[in-house]
C-alpha cells in the first residue's frame, strides 16, 4: 500500500509555536537529507528556520552544492524552477505553497514573448543577429530556455551591468524582460540615453511602438514591473531627508528612475545588506525594498546605533512570498518524514537544457 500524503488541512490550525517546534523536530529527523532555503523577503517566523540564506540564484547554487535530497525553497514558483534546473538530478525541489508566484514573472509569459520576437522580426532584419533577449532571473523557467534558444541570457540584479555589457558585445540591441525598471535603471548607468530605451507593451500590436521607435531603440524593455518597489515615491525620500538630513538612500534598482535617481547608493538585496551592514556606527539609512528585509536589516544593526528605515509610509510586503507560512513548512517536512514527497516543483529536461545554457552564459561572465 502507498504512503498517504498528510493533508495540509490537518496543518493550518496550528500555531506558530507549535509549528515552530515540530518543524526543528522534523528537521532533526530529517537531518542533512533536507536543505532548507529561505530567501530574504521570507517572513521571519519562516526564515529563522533557513539552512540557508539569500538572494534566489545564490540559495539555487548553495542548495546544488549540498548534500541535500530535498531542496525546500521558501520563496516564489520560479526560484524554486531555478533550484531544479541547477540541481542534480537525484535532488529534488520543493515549494511549500504552489500559490507563492511572482507578479512580475507573470507579466511576461512565453506565449507573449515569442509574438513580441515574432513581431519585431517583421521589423528588423536577421533578427537573430540584432537583438539579444535578456531575461530577469525573476522568470519562468521557459522564459530561460527562450532566451538559451535564442543566444540570449539570465541577469540577476547584481550583474546586470555586466550581462547587458556582454549582450551588447553580441549584438546592437537587446530585449530585456520581465522587469523595465531594472533595464531602464542599468542602461542609464552604461550612459544609454532614455530615449533609446524604449517599453514594449504586450497588450499592444507591435508594442505600441512605431518601426522608426523599434529601429532606433537600443533597448526594449519589456512593460514589467515589481509591485512592491513600485510603492516607493522620490517624495518618500524628500520628506525623510528634510526631516533627516544626514541619511544614506539606497534603494533597490526594480525600483523606479525617479525613486534611484534620488538614491545615494542603488543595489541588489545583497549589496544593501552588505552596504548598511559596512557603515560607520550611528549611521542612518533609508531603504527602498522589500519590508520583510528592512524589518530584520533594522533589527540586526540596531545594536550598533545605526537607524535603518524602510522607505515608504505605507506597508508593503511581497503577498505572495508571504503565502510560505509555518504551516505549509511543516506539512512539507512531516511529509518527508513519512517517505511522502509533496509540491515537487520539476521542469521539463528539454526546457532545462536550454534554461542551464542561458544561465551557463552568465555564470562564465564570472
Amino acid at each position: 500500500m502507498g504512503i498517504h500524503e498528510l493533508s495540509i488541512e490537518r496543518f493550518m490550525p496550528l500555531n506558530e509555536a507549535e509549528c515552530s517546534d515540530r518543524i526543528q523536530a522534523a528537521k532533526a529527523k530529517l537531518g542533512e537529507r533536507v536543505a532548507i532555503l529561505g530567501h530574504h523577503y521570507q517572513r521571519q517566523e519562516v526564515f529563522k528556520h533557513a539552512d540557508f540564506s539569500g538572494d534566489s540564484l545564490k540559495l539555487s547554487r548553495q542548495a546544488a552544492q549540498s548534500n541535500a535530497e530535498y531542496i525546500v525553497f521558501c520563496g516564489v514558483h520560479f526560484m524554486a524552477e531555478v533550484a531544479d534546473i541547477m540541481s542534480r538530478p537525484e535532488q529534488v525541489s520543493i515549494l511549500p505553497d504552489l500559490g507563492a508566484g511572482c507578479s512580475m514573472a507573470d507579466m511576461a509569459n512565453l506565449a507573449k514573448v515569442e509574438r513580441a520576437w515574432r513581431e519585431l522580426s517583421a521589423v528588423l532584419e536577421d533578427i537573430e543577429n540584432t537583438i539579444t533577449p535578456v531575461t530577469y532571473i525573476n522568470s519562468a523557467a521557459d522564459l530561460k530556455a527562450f532566451c538559451g534558444r535564442h543566444g540570449g541570457i539570465v541577469c540577476t540584479s547584481t550583474n546586470a551591468r555586466q550581462v547587458l555589457e556582454w549582450s551588447f558585445s553580441q549584438r546592437e540591441k537587446i530585449l530585456f524582460f520581465p522587469d523595465q525598471h531594472l533595464g531602464r535603471n542599468t542602461g542609464y548607468r552604461m550612459g544609454i540615453p532614455l530615449d533609446e530605451m524604449v517599453v514594449w507593451d504586450f497588450d499592444m500590436p507591435q508594442g505600441g511602438l512605431t518601426k522608426d521607435q523599434i529601429r532606433k531603440a537600443k533597448m526594449i524593455l519589456w512593460k514589467g514591473f515589481c509591485s512592491v518597489h513600485q510603492l516607493f515615491k522620490p517624495e518618500d525620500i524628500d520628506n525623510f531627508l528634510a526631516q533627516y538630513p544626514e541619511t544614506r538612500v539606497i534603494s533597490h534598482p526594480e525600483s523606479s528612475f525617479e525613486v534611484c535617481q534620488k538614491s545615494h547608493e542603488v543595489g541588489s538585496t545583497e549589496y544593501i545588506i552588505n552596504a548598511v551592514k559596512q557603515s560607520p556606527a550611528g549611521s542612518r539609512w533609508l531603504v527602498g525594498t522589500e519590508l520583510n528585509l528592512v524589518d530584520r536589516l533594522a533589527a540586526e544593526c540596531k545594536a550598533d546605533g545605526k537607524h535603518v528605515h524602510f522607505m515608504s509610509p505605507t506597508v508593503c510586503m511581497c503577498s505572495t512570498m508571504f503565502r510560505t507560512d509555518p504551516q505549509h513548512l511543516l506539512w512539507i517536512l512531516e511529509n518527508l518524514v513519512a517517505g511522502k514527497v509533496v509540491n515537487q516543483i520539476k521542469v521539463a529536461e528539454d526546457e532545462a537544457v536550454l534554461a542551464r545554457q542561458s544561465l551557463e552564459r552568465m555564470f562564465a561572465l564570472g
